[in-house]
C-alpha cells in the first residue's frame, strides 16, 4: 500500500497499524504520530489502522531546557 510518510510517498508491505509501521521503520524512543492530521495517542498505536493514501507524520520527541 502507498502512504505519505513525513511528506514523502512511501510503499509499505505487511503494515496494518501505527505500531506495525513503527516496528517496520525500526524507530525507537519517544515518538509523536499524526495520521491524517489527527494526533494518535501512544495507547492507540496498536489499534490505529493505516489505509492506502493516509498522510502520516512521525517525529521524535526531544526534551530540553
Amino acid at each position: 500500500m502507498r502512504i505519505i510518510l513525513n511528506g514523502e510517498s512511501t510503499d509499505i508491505i505487511n503494515v496494518n497499524t501505527v505500531d506495525d509501521l513503527i516496528r517496520e521503520l525500526n524507530l525507537k524512543g519517544r515518538l509523536a504520530v499524526e495520521v491524517n492530521q489527527q494526533i494518535v495517542p501512544r495507547s492507540l498505536f496498536h489499534s490505529q489502522k493505516i489505509s492506502t493514501g493516509d498522510r502520516i507524520e512521525i517525529v521524535h520527541a526531544i526534551g530540553g531546557g
